[in-house]
Order: C-alpha cells, then sequence, then structure tokens
C-alpha cells in the first residue's frame, strides 16, 4: 500500500497515458513445506518446475517509458494431474463438424480458475487506481493470447494488448 502511495503522489501525474501490465512470474524452490509450492510452466527452462508462482501487475507510464510494479500476488498451485488408468485410443469417427451442432456464442465463455484469479486480481488493482487515473489497456504476453483471455479482460472494462492465437475472436472497440 506504501508503494502505491508513491507512486501516486510522486511518480505518476494524471495526464500521463497509463497502461496496466501484467506477467507470470516462477520463482523455482526445492522442498516439501513451503505454502503454495506447486509445479508452474516456467518459459526459461520450457516446462513445469517445482516452485512457487506469483501474477505481477504494473502501471506503465507510456510517455516516460517506465514500469512501476503496483501489485504481486501468489498463485495456488494448479491441482495435481492424476495419470489416467487404462485410457482407450479414440475411435476415429466421422471428420468435421457433427451434424447438428450449433454455433456457440464467443462471448460467452467460462473461465479457468487461473482466468479467474488474474480477473480478481486486475479488479482489486482498478479498485486501489478509483478514478485517480484512467486506465484503459491491460498488456499481457502470448499465454492471454486466446478468447477466454480476451473476453475475460473486457468483463473488467479493459481492451487486450497481447500476441493473439488463431482463436481469439477479434472485435472492433468502435
Amino acid at each position: 500500500m506504501l508503494q502505491w502511495m508513491v507512486i501516486r503522489h510522486h511518480l505518476l501525474d494524471q495526464d500521463d497515458v497509463i497502461v496496466m501490465a501484467g506477467d507470470d512470474v516462477v520463482v523455482t524452490k526445492a522442498g516439501k513445506q513451503t505454502h503454495g509450492l506447486g509445479r508452474f510452466f516456467s518459459s526459461l527452462y520450457g516446462k513445469k518446475v517445482p516452485g512457487l508462482g506469483f501474477l505481477s501487475l504494473s502501471l506503465l507510464r507510456v510517455t516516460r517509458r517506465t514500469s512501476y510494479p503496483v501489485m504481486m500476488e501468489q498463485r495456488a498451485p494448479p491441482p495435481p494431474e492424476t495419470p489416467q488408468e487404462g485410457a482407450k485410443p479414440k475411435s476415429q469417427g466421422k471428420r468435421g463438424r457433427p451434424p447438428g451442432s450449433k454455433n456457440q456464442h464467443r462471448r460467452e465463455v467460462v473461465l479457468s480458475p487461473y482466468l479467474r484469479f488474474v480477473q480478481e486480481t486486475i479488479k482489486r488493482l482498478l479498485e486501489l487506481i478509483g478514478d485517480r487515473f484512467q486506465v484503459i489497456y491491460f498488456v499481457f504476453d502470448g499465454a492471454f493470447g486466446h478468447n477466454a483471455a480476451l473476453q475475460m479482460v473486457r468483463q473488467v472494462g479493459l481492451h487486450l494488448i497481447s500476441k493473439l492465437r488463431y482463436d481469439a475472436a477479434l472485435y472492433f472497440p468502435y
């Protein structure tokens, strides 16, 4: 909270263009007694590693090209994956779309637990900022390049800046 007060009063101006940015951080850790210890994907290692996962949110001051970290939240470890016993290979059915299937509404998506966690963290930061600054954009890496993440960011009233996947369901803001 003290960090936010310093940023708000001394580092940011109301006339600045402010962008919110987020990033996942994984800290590797050995041991078994640490709270929140789990296996998280690390892009440095290219696989899941034992450690602690954090979500870091920062405010970017575009005119000065500086970043001010405001919030860091620890992620809950994902549930352990249980191997399926006697998994049968899928039988090859007919190719293509099943007859009678309806189009799905792309704006009504079910958010994963991780996306709900990110959404709640963004909402808390927006409440902390209040109406002191106008934040319009949320920047995240390619992990948010899919439609569910795009809809999650739109639900909090922001626009997503990210590298998009093929199924991102583009939209025009006007």
